[in-house]
């Protein structure tokens, strides 16, 4: 009986070893075989809605490619990249943070500028036509901004405010956001009563619907290049590929329809 068992055991443990093995060769083929097909993208969170309609159209005329994407502040990306996160892409909402992962040898090549952004200043209830000094006024206890050293949108809109001298005045209102993306849902939800915010999240429908926006001039706050930078990882050709898409001219009216001046690769 003993024997029996010890027999029954064996031939399990046998098959089990089968199982297993063909399940990695399985899964190492798959990976494999679909790994020029798939890109993994970092990217700031003020492109949220324009990288989701470039995906769509670049996929359209790529079939059987694949993008994830993952939306952060820029800083926050960078410091996950920098930490062994595999991303193929990075697309900042700056120029200078691609620059830190060149000097820290993780980029592939130089960085490029795809866009400019914009800064607006949005809320649901004040009167945002007043500009600037919106701020100022008493009924705004509230303001929501994307935390500079992480964002940014943030950074410029501090920049702003100082530029200006109202930074002082109106300190003690600021509700600090993790990045934009944030801001944005802090004053659309009523935890702040205005926030600094992207153009491309000001011209979202959604936002469009619950509010008004104002864009700061480029005496108040010059455009952001924002740049982006193939990263060394598993699919350098895919994620060089996707850049150069949203840096052509088919991207154009996509870029326009949010809010940006795009950097066209000619």
């Amino acid at each position: 009986m003993n024997k029996l068992i010890h027999l029954k055991l064996f031939l399990i443990g046998v098959l089990a070893s089968f199982i297993i093995s063909g399940c990695k060769k399985t899964e190492g083929t798959h990976k494999n075989g679909g790994q020029s097909h798939r890109i993994s993208v970092a990217a700031a969170a003020n492109l949220r809605d324009v990288l989701e309609e470039l995906k769509k159209v670049y996929i359209k005329e790529n079939s059987g490619r694949t993008i994830d994407i993952t939306f952060a502040s820029s800083g926050l990306m960078v410091q996950q990249i920098l930490n062994g996160a595999p991303f193929d892409l990075f697309l900042s909402a700056d120029a200078s943070f691609p620059e830190i992962l060149k000097k820290k040898n993780k980029a592939s090549g130089n960085p490029e500028t795809y866009a400019y952004g914009k800064i607006a200043l949005w809320s649901a209830t004040s009167d945002v036509s007043q500009g600037l000094k919106l701020v100022l006024n008493p009924d705004v206890k509230k303001i929501a901004i994307a935390n500079p050293e992480l964002a940014p949108y943030g950074k410029n809109a501090v920049g702003a405010l100082k530029k200006s001298g109202l930074y002082e005045s109106i300190e003690h209102k600021i509700v600090w956001a993790e990045n934009i993306g944030q801001a944005a849902q802090f004053a659309s939800t009523g935890n702040a009563d205005i926030a600094f915010v992207a153009l491309s999240n000001a011209m979202s429908q959604e936002m469009m619907n619950k509010g008004k926006y104002y864009v700061l001039s480029e005496k108040e706050a010059f455009p952001i290049p924002q740049s982006g930078t193939v990263l060394k990882g598993k699919n350098t050709a895919g994620a060089g590929d996707f850049l150069h898409f949203i840096r052509s001219e088919k991207a154009v009216p996509i870029w326009k329809k949010y809010g940006y001046q795009p950097e066209i690769k000619r």
